[in-house]
C-alpha cells in the first residue's frame, strides 16, 4: 500500500511512541477493505508497539478502523482510507494514542478533559481537501483526551451513499450526535468554543485584564505576522488578536510566487508564519473577532465580539479580505448545498456531475481547469465581454472538451429543489435574453471584499470599503495603521501584504517614539 520511502518515514515517526497501540479494523471482501488491510499491515510492520486485529460485520462502517490504547474504546476511527491530506491525521493519531504529547497548551487540554457530556462527532472529508485535516486532527485529539468524546473521519469517496442521504455538498462537514454541527475549516479552539460557551466568557475576561500594548495588531494573515515580527524586534510590547492565524492563506492551495519559497501550500505557509511569530514575545489571541475601534482617549481601544476589550498605544489593522458573494437569489439558501467557494476542497464531491464556475479572472479559470478533470461538465460564466485571466490559462482552458465558456453573461439566480442546487439562471447582456442551465454545483470565484465593516465611521474608507493608507501605512486616525488586502494598496498578493505589514510596524514604531 505504502511506497518504500513513505514506509521508512512512518517507521521513523513511530519510534516516538512509548506505549502499545491497538488498531481494530472492521473489514469485508470489498476492494476498499483489501486496501485498508494492506495499509494496516504496513503500520503494524512500522513499530513493534502496534497491534492490528480484524473483525467482520459489527456496528461500525465497513471498511473502518479505530486506534486505541489497550483497554480503551474511545479513540479516533477512520472510515475509508486516510490517505492524501489525511495521512498526516492518521500519523498524528497513532503518535498521540501511543503517548507522544500533542503540541497544544495545557490549558486547552484541561478544557477538553473537563467537558461534561457525551459527544459523538462524524466528519465527512475528501482526500484532496486541504481544510479537512485541521478538523479531523482537532476532533481526534479531543477523543484521545476525553473518554466521553468519540469521532469518526468518513471519506466521502467510499461512502457516497451517506453523502447523498445527508445531502453533503461541501467538506469538511461535521455532525455532532447526529445533527449538523458545522461546515468548513474549524480549529480546535473554534470547536471548543461552540460546545463550551463558558470558556468564551472566561477568555474574554482574561483578555480584558491584559495590560495595554505598545502595538496591537488586529488580524493574523501575512501582513499581521510580518507586522508582529517587525514590532517585536523593536523590543516593544506586541499583541495579535485574530479570528484565525493565517487568515485567507489557510484557504489557498498552491503558493509558487513567494520569493525564496519555490512551492508550498497555504496551511503549511500559515503554520510557518505562526512559528516565526512565536519565536518572539508576541501575545497571540486567536479566535478573536474585532467589533469596534475606539479612539479619542489616551489609549486606542479594540472591542471584541467575545466581549473582551484590548487597549494599545498604537494599532495595526490587517483584517484582510474574504470571498465576494454574487448576491443573487439562491446563493445563501444553497451555500454548502451546491454553492461552494473552494474547488480544491469540494470539487471531488461533484465527480461526474455538471457544475458552473462564476468568474473569468485567474481564480475562475484555474477553478474551471481543475474541475474539468473531475466533473462531467463545467460552464464558466463571465460578466465581462471577455475573460480576464492570463493568456496561458485561457489557452489551457480552450483545450478542454468538457468546458463551455459564456461571456457577457450576468448570473441572475441559483435555483434548487429546496435541498440542493439544480441549476443557474443567467441573462445574455448583449440580447437581454434569459437562459437556464441545469447543474448540480456552483463555484463562485469573483474576487474579494475587505473585512472592514466594523471600521465604518472611524477610519477613512474608499468607496470599495478599503482602508485608505499613506506610504507609511498610516490611516486617517493618528496611531492607527493598516496593511494588506484590507487597504487601498493595489495588487492583493501574499508577498505585498507581508511587505506592507513590515512597513506599517515600522511606521507605528516611528509614531510611538515621537509621542
Amino acid at each position: 500500500m505504502l511506497e518504500a520511502a513513505l514506509k521508512a518515514q512512518l517507521s521513523t515517526y513511530l519510534q516516538r511512541i512509548s506505549q502499545p497501540v491497538e488498531i481494530v479494523a472492521s473489514l469485508d471482501d470489498s476492494p476498499a477493505s483489501a486496501d485498508m488491510r494492506e495499509l494496516l499491515q504496513d503500520i503494524a510492520e512500522a513499530s513493534p508497539l502496534m497491534k492490528v486485529s480484524e473483525t467482520r460485520g459489527g456496528p461500525y462502517r465497513t471498511p473502518s478502523f479505530s486506534i486505541n490504547r489497550p483497554g480503551e474504546d474511545h479513540g479516533p476511527r477512520f472510515a475509508g482510507l486516510p490517505m492524501g491530506h489525511e495521512f498526516t491525521s492518521l500519523v498524528l493519531a497513532l503518535l498521540q494514542v501511543g503517548g507522544y504529547p500533542p503540541k497544544v497548551d495545557d490549558a486547552v487540554l484541561e478544557q477538553i478533559r473537563a467537558l461534561d457530556g457525551d459527544f459523538e462527532f462524524e466528519v465527512y472529508v475528501s482526500l484532496t481537501c486541504h481544510n479537512c485535516p485541521d478538523v479531523v486532527q482537532a476532533l481526534n485529539l479531543m477523543a484521545i483526551q476525553n473518554p466521553r468524546i468519540k469521532t469518526t473521519m468518513i471519506e466521502g469517496g467510499i461512502f457516497q451513499n451517506e453523502i447523498e442521504e445527508r445531502q453533503i455538498m461541501g467538506v469538511p462537514t461535521v455532525f455532532l450526535n447526529g445533527k449538523m454541527f458545522g461546515n468548513g475549516r474549524m480549529s480546535l479552539e473554534e470547536i471548543l468554543a461552540k460546545i463550551d460557551t463558558s470558556g468564551v466568557e472566561r477568555e474574554a475576561k482574561k483578555i480584558s485584564a491584559k495590560e495595554p500594548f505598545d502595538v496591537l495588531i488586529v488580524g493574523g494573515g501575512p501582513a499581521g505576522a510580518a507586522a508582529a515580527v517587525y514590532a517585536a524586534r523593536k523590543g516593544i510590547r506586541t499583541g495579535i488578536a485574530c479570528e484565525r492565524f493565517g487568515g485567507q492563506v489557510m484557504d489557498t492551495l498552491g503558493i509558487e510566487n513567494f520569493i525564496s519559497v519555490k512551492e508550498t501550500q497555504g496551511p503549511a505557509f500559515a503554520l510557518a508564519l505562526e512559528d516565526h511569530v512565536r519565536q518572539y514575545e508576541v501575545d497571540i489571541m486567536n479566535l478573536q473577532r474585532a467589533k469596534a475601534l475606539r479612539t479619542g482617549g489616551e489609549l486606542i481601544e479594540i472591542e471584541l465580539e467575545s466581549g473582551g476589550l484590548l487597549k494599545s498605544r498604537s494599532v495595526i489593522i490587517t483584517t484582510g479580505a474574504r470571498w465576494r458573494n454574487i448576491n443573487v437569489p439562491g446563493e445563501q439558501e444553497y451555500r454548502n448545498k451546491g454553492v461552494a467557494y473552494c474547488p480544491h476542497c469540494d470539487g471531488p464531491l461533484f465527480k461526474g456531475k455538471r457544475v458552473s464556475v462564476i468568474g473569468g479572472g485567474n481564480s475562475g479559470v484555474e477553478a474551471a481547469i481543475d474541475l474539468a478533470g473531475l466533473v462531467g461538465h463545467v460552464t464558466l460564466i463571465e460578466f465581462d465581454t471577455q475573460l480576464r485571466a492570463d493568456a496561458v490559462l485561457q489557452r489551457k482552458l480552450g483545450t478542454l472538451p468538457n468546458v463551455t465558456v459564456l461571456v457577457n453573461a450576468q448570473t441572475t439566480a441559483i435555483t434548487g429543489d429546496g435541498q440542493k442546487v439544480n441549476g443557474l439562471d443567467y441573462k445574455d447582456r448583449a440580447t437581454g435574453e434569459s437562459h437556464h442551465v441545469e447543474l448540480e454545483g456552483v463555484f463562485v470565484q469573483i474576487g474579494l471584499v475587505p473585512n472592514t465593516e466594523w471600521l465604518k465611521g472611524t477610519v477613512e474608507l474608499s468607496r470599495h470599503g478599503e482602508i485608505i493608507v499613506d506610504a507609511r501605512g498610516q490611516t486617517s486616525v493618528p496611531g492607527v495603521f493598516a496593511a494588506g488586502d484590507a487597504t487601498t494598496v493595489p495588487f492583493k498578493q501574499i508577498i505585498i501584504a507581508a511587505g506592507d505589514g513590515a512597513k506599517a510596524a515600522l511606521g507605528a514604531f516611528d509614531h510611538l517614539i515621537r509621542q
